[in-house]
């Protein structure tokens, strides 16, 4: 924490420094249907093949295609035509088996485990020996058409993430020993000068050294409109100069940046999941050796009582109809289409875990300076005590805030190198007292600059009640012992704050106030915000705590901006760093990070996030009642093999379509607030 204490205690993330990203080591994944399946890696970002160039398609559709000549053929004719029907039957079952039959065998004899491909496998096997070739044919096909929607929906869903890396070109034009050169963007070191012409796309982080532009960050932070930057203004990978000409030094390598950091943090993310991707995995694990025993008990017993030919047919048609495929895609389709949506207008979600917990938050923490502020302050009233002049006080202050990276010790240095008159002191012995203030020596005067909570104001007690009821940090400088004068300091809310606040307090999502800043102080922003929950003069400890407390009435999400709001965003059911582009500080210490830096991402994101969880509800629903449905009818021989085959992976199919709803989202915000007209 900041030893101004009172007053905004974020640290802001620009000034962190940048440590490296590991790189995501991926395990073998297993599909839901139990066949090994390549892993995601960062480097696949190539948009998925059309599907007639896809073998894991073609092969599929090849075996559609001899069932349906068989079926027309034994359907047309007789005699030879019979026989040319079941030769078209085989074709048709050989070529689906081959999609999955191997991959069943593999992780049975591999890892010992039972996958609904080894269910499908002995179906299909069982199916042939009692003579029905066709059915085994038409099980083949639907069940191998209906992995390859499966793979693709998830290259799909993948898509739209790994196509964030063409946001970076290929080359960049580097000045080096002053001339311009164009090298690979992964050549890119920390400190090279870039320059970036009108119309091209910055090839890695940084901040303008020359030149003055508009940057268009609609496909990296969602922001519609152009921002203007000048000298000093930070530049994130992929953003497109819109006019003038910049030159740029680089803040990270051209493989390491901020939008590599975000596409490796989302992939890792899609291979975590979330607690209802647990409790289909929890569902559909069991039911597969619990499958194996019910077929049996149904041969087993069926026989005994009756004909066996029809009760070890109809055990094998209850494999199929109980196999749980549609239940263990459900949820992990869902979350990685919408995690892979998400990125699309600005939303870094790390976990499956995340976005389903954030479909569920019925309270938002904010932290004040930052987030719910534009964390531009600025000194608006100096109070000084008798026969001291106003440079003085700001001279004093500057010595020792020099010495800090607080957002109000900036304000203040830089309004004491811009007061008419005012003189550049220098501070030795400075010292931060956690929680209150600075002190130092200044020409060999001790100085204190610090909260009122700390420093005793005395004579201008009433003058800085009076700052702080209008919406002022204010900090004391003190002077061998003596009030020397106090400075007033105030950051402005962020226009699309009310606006956020309200559509929140409409969908039943309170937000709560969390700051380090005085109660008269906070209670001023808080009323222009609409926010009536104010919890004021918190340490970061006493926000984790804060955090904690409203989570006793249910799910609590935190959004802040600095690494000092890392206790309240790992307390809270999902923790929300604004604006952390590039900075492992801060993402490590929350659940989700907004790239961009407008709060209407927070609305947005809850929209998506809870419809996404209704998507998965409707596909759990849907995947237990065709189990519960078909199973009764496979016993009684209601239905037959092929029946229940083609109901069971329509199902699936339906619940993969269902579970690509969650990729579609806004990808970008409306205009800022001050551009709107009209009611």
């Amino acid at each position: 924490m900041n030893g101004h204490s009172g007053t905004p205690d974020t640290v802001p993330l620009q000034e962190l420094p940048e440590p490296s990203v590991p790189e995501v080591n991926v395990p073998e994944q297993v599909s839901a249907c139990g066949c090994a399946a390549p892993a995601p890696t960062g480097d696949d970002h190539e948009a998925p093949r059309p599907w007639w160039q896809d073998r894991q398609v073609m092969i599929p559709v090849s075996s559609g295609v001899a069932l349906g000549a068989g079926l027309l053929i034994g359907w047309l004719g007789s005699g030879a035509a019979d026989i040319v029907a079941q030769v078209l039957f085989w074709i048709a079952l050989l070529l689906g088996a081959s999609t999955f039959v191997p991959g069943a065998l593999r992780m049975l004899v591999r890892h010992r485990r039972l996958g609904i491909s080894l269910l499908m496998t002995i179906s299909a096997v069982g199916a042939v020996i009692l003579g029905y070739v066709e059915e085994a044919a038409a099980l083949a096909f639907l069940y191998s058409i209906a992995e390859a929607l499966e793979d693709r929906a998830m290259d799909r869903a993948r898509a739209g993430l790994r196509s964030l890396l063409t946001l970076v070109p290929e080359t960049a034009t580097v000045r080096r020993a002053g001339a311009a050169v164009e090298v690979p963007v992964a050549e890119l070191r920390r400190g090279d000068l870039v320059l970036v012409r009108p119309g091209e796309r910055a090839a890695t982080d940084g901040f303008i050294r020359s030149g003055a532009s508009s940057l268009d960050t609609s496909a990296i932070t969602g922001e519609s409109i152009p921002v203007a930057v000048a000298v000093g203004d930070q530049v994130s990978a992929g953003s497109i100069n819109t006019s003038g000409a910049l030159e740029i030094e680089a803040t990270a390598p051209g493989t390491d940046n901020s939008l590599t950091t975000i596409v490796r943090l989302v992939e890792q993310a899609q291979t975590e999941k979330g607690d209802r991707a647990r409790l289909a995995d929890r569902l559909a694990r069991p039911l597969v050796p619990g499958v194996l025993i019910l077929a049996l008990l149904v041969g087993v017993i069926g026989s005994l009582l009756g004909d066996p030919g029809t009760w070890i047919t109809r055990a094998l048609i209850v494999l199929v109809a109980a196999s749980p495929c549609a239940l263990a895609i459900s949820v992990p389709e869902t979350v990685v289409s919408a995690i892979g949506a998400a990125t699309r207008f600005g939303v870094v979600i790390k976990s499956g875990a995340a976005f389903e917990r954030f479909g569920t938050i019925r309270r938002v923490a904010v932290d004040k300076t930052g987030t719910l502020t534009r964390n531009e302050p600025s000194v608006v009233e100096v109070l000084t005590a008798d026969g001291v002049p106003r440079a003085e006080v700001l001279a004093l202050a500057g010595a020792l805030e020099a010495h800090s990276t607080h957002p109000l010790a900036r304000a203040i240095v830089t309004a004491s190198a811009a007061e008419p008159g005012g003189t550049t002191r220098l501070a030795a012995e400075v010292t931060e007292t956690a929680g209150h203030g600075v002190s130092g020596v200044v020409a060999g005067v001790p100085i204190r600059v610090g909260s009122p909570r700390w420093l005793d104001p005395g004579p201008l007690s009433a003058d800085i009640a009076r700052a702080e009821a209008a919406g002022m940090s204010v900090v004391v400088v003190s002077g061998e012992g003596s009030v020397v004068g106090a400075i007033g300091v105030r950051d402005e809310l962020r226009p699309e704050v009310p606006e956020v606040v309200a559509m929140l307090d409409r969908w039943g999502v309170p937000v709560t106030m969390l700051t380090g800043d005085n109660d008269r102080t906070a209670l001023a922003l808080a009323e222009q915000a609409g926010i009536a929950d104010v919890r004021a003069e918190l340490r970061p400890e006493d926000k984790a705590g804060a955090v904690r407390a409203l989570a006793g009435a249910g799910p609590v999400a935190m959004i802040g901006d600095g690494i000092n709001d890392a206790p309240a965003l790992a307390s809270a059911d999902v923790g929300i760093a604004l604006g952390v582009t590039g900075s492992d500080a801060a993402i490590e210490s929350a659940d989700i990070a907004f790239t961009g830096h407008d709060l209407r991402l927070l609305p947005q994101a809850l929209a998506h996030a809870r419809r996404g969880s209704r998507i998965i509800n409707q596909n759990i629903v849907l995947s237990v009642l065709i189990i519960v449905v078909l199973v009764p009818l496979a016993i009684t021989g209601v239905l037959g093999l092929a029946g229940v085959v083609l109901v069971h992976e329509v199902a699936e199919v339906i619940v993969i379509l269902n579970g690509l709803r969650a990729a579609r989202s806004k990808s970008a915000l409306p205009a800022p607030v001050e551009a709107r007209t009209g009611p």
